[in-house]
């Protein structure tokens, strides 16, 4: 470990911003004509690079950090399929799920850390298949019995009551794993490359907005219990997020060589989602044991009181194991199956971008294409491990977390690794899952229009890198929104007339024509892909140009890439590895390189005059 590094300690989080670049002794840095050139690149550079080990107690809270920043969307997925599954009366359950959610993405995090793509990325929830899961436990087959949307007439405890809802689980669980197998092949088998030529902005951004612009009706139902708490939890996590990101509030803190004394942390930009609902909760605390609230559940207003689902702090278990099947034997509805497909789809396309930004952040350099497939076919098998365990949904790369890594400075695998033991820790956890069910109705509501706005805007924000001044694109991206929003909505209120004749064939029809996602993104793809128009209008020239722009680093491919416990060198005297496509070899590495200075060159060629002009100035 770098000495210099270790004695820093917490001082070099990136907390504030103009300290980690400054203060670095021993830092190499290239002379050019101009200061400002080569501070700008010196502060770019991660503190600690992707094969860096921090020092311990910095990698504990770095790892806590992780975890806060993926908290706001892990919880949000039970919290939402808790209505569809006909649990929104049943918070044990919740709670339960819950737990489950959060040890899957500590197994998953650990498994593509240390045998996927081995960058660090946190692995978690995916809303791309939120979308196609409530499509499908919406529809007439599925649709929750009117009892269970009565709080009094539900007794959770009883075994009609069970299976209504595990039944539900069972099928979704079942689906998630058949369709998953998917992106397993995919991945392994190294077809992400050629799916990658044809799946470009045009069909990202539609898919990805309408994820969240598909589940208004979920927030604005949980929104509109008490608009007064919604709105302040809204306005309190604007606040944190936006307005005081910027704002350090000293901490305690200890090195080797300022012994101890007091650190400036960003609190507001690492939690804020966190923060904003821990102080509308207990806003919501106070006005239930002052009697603020109403107390009778017809009135409105009530479920903001912190008492409305009782005792399940109490009767839930201090440790649990999830395990696979613990909701019983998963079945298969060959309907879902192709629903939950299109939100793979999406899944992987978002993640191999994760992938290259996570490389650039961490201080590596951009992933190969074995480790690429290596990545997306661990996160199939996470997904088919999600499935298994009964989250009611899969796995994905948390851009999220990604974007921390710009925030800290701290490329660490290590730090993710131990972010993923520490959620596992949490789901085992019963009373942790417990707390957070009872988090009031109109305080999820809150949290989901920020989070659901952020997600439409993400996706729009893929568009960028497309010439919008086209009208082939303004064209393109405009039908696919609007159709995916009204050919859903139509065939919701005019069901019998989806019939062909044939249930199995009704039933795939209506999952995928009632998921917004998938409309707006096979419009997207199959308009851009066939009406005529340049790589450079489309916007696929960009991702090749970040890639190549991104290319340097003083790691080498086979430092960061290859396969752990020596399994690699195993691998490398053996000469059928070549034709595996997840699988690193020897050859691969003088290949890997001349591309690369080949890119490099071309890359100077193409800049130097603009490069000399701005550093000289």
């Amino acid at each position: 470990m770098d000495p210099v590094k270790e004695m820093n300690g917490l001082d070099n989080l990136a907390f504030e911003p103009n300290e980690q670049v400054t203060d670095q002794p021993g830092e190499n840095v290239v002379k050019t004509h101009g200061g400002t050139c080569e501070v700008e690149e010196d502060r770019n550079k991660p503190t600690y690079c992707v094969t860096d080990v921090p020092p311990w107690y910095l990698c504990i809270f770095l790892a806590i950090q992780h975890y806060l920043t993926a908290f706001g969307g892990i919880i949000a997925i039970p919290l939402i399929l808790a209505e569809g599954l006909c649990l929104q009366h049943d918070s044990l359950t919740q709670s339960y799920l819950i737990n489950t959610i959060f040890f899957v993405a500590g197994l998953c995090t650990v498994l593509q850390v240390t045998f996927g793509v081995r960058l660090p990325i946190l692995q978690g929830g995916t809303f791309a298949l939120v979308t196609p899961a409530m499509a499908m436990l919406s529809s007439p087959e599925w649709k929750c019995p009117a009892w269970t949307q009565n709080a009094s007439l539900v007794n959770t405890s009883s075994p009609l009551f069970i299976e209504v809802w595990q039944t539900r689980m069972t099928t979704l669980q079942g689906s998630i794993m058949v369709a998953s197998l998917l992106q397993v092949l995919v991945g392994f088998s190294g077809l992400i490359g050629f799916l990658m030529r044809f799946i470009g902005p045009l069909t990202i951004a539609p898919t990805i907005s309408l994820i969240g612009l598909s589940l208004y009706d979920s927030a604005g139902v949980k929104a509109g219990s008490h608009w007064g708490i919604s709105a302040m939890t809204t306005v309190l996590i604007i606040l944190f997020s936006q307005y005081l990101r910027h704002i350090p509030i000293p901490v305690p803190a200890y090195s080797k060589d300022k012994k101890l004394h007091t650190s400036k942390i960003f609190i507001f930009q690492i939690m804020p989602i966190l923060l904003g609902i821990s102080v509308s909760w207990l806003v919501c605390y106070l006005l239930t044991i002052y009697d603020v609230l109403p107390f009778d559940p017809a009135e409105y207003g009530h479920l903001a009181r912190t008492d409305v689902k009782g005792d399940v702090v109490s009767r839930a278990p201090w440790f649990t194991l999830p395990y696979p099947g613990q909701w019983g034997m998963p079945t298969v509805s060959l309907a879902c199956v192709f629903g939950i497909m299109a939100g793979i789809i999406c899944s992987m396309a978002e993640s191999v971008g994760d992938y290259y930004a996570c490389a650039r952040l961490s201080g590596a350099p951009p992933p190969p294409k074995h480790a690429i497939n290596r990545g997306i076919g661990i996160e199939g098998i996470g997904c088919v491990l999600a499935g298994a365990f009964g989250t009611g949904n899969g796995t994905t790369s948390y851009s999220e977390n990604v974007a921390a890594l710009g925030i800290t400075k701290v490329g660490s695998r290590t730090v993710i690794l131990l972010s993923g033991v520490f959620m596992i820790l949490m789901g085992m956890l019963g009373k942790i899952g417990a707390i957070f069910s009872t988090i009031p109705t109109p305080v999820i509501g809150g949290m989901f229009l920020i989070m659901f706005g952020v997600i439409t805007a993400a996706g729009i924000s893929n568009l960028q890198s497309t010439d919008m001044n086209s009208s082939r694109n303004i064209f393109v991206f405009g039908f696919s929104m609007f159709s995916a929003l009204v050919i859903p909505n139509w065939i919701m209120k005019n069901p019998d007339y989806l019939v062909t004749g044939v249930t199995e064939l009704d039933q795939v029809l209506q999952i995928l024509l009632t998921t917004h996602m998938f409309v707006g993104g096979f419009l997207g793809f199959f308009l851009d892909n066939t009406i005529p128009g340049t790589k450079r209008e489309r916007g696929l020239l960009a991702f090749d140009k970040v890639h190549l722009e991104n290319s340097s680093s003083v790691l080498r491919a086979e430092d960061v890439y290859d396969l752990p416990f020596g399994i690699t060198s195993y691998l490398s005297s053996q000469s059928w590895v070549r034709y595996i496509p997840f699988c690193p070899w020897r050859g691969q590495k003088s290949q890997y390189e001349s591309n690369e200075n080949d890119m490099s060159q071309g890359q100077d060629r193409e800049r130097l005059p603009d490069n000399v002009t701005e550093c000289a100035l």
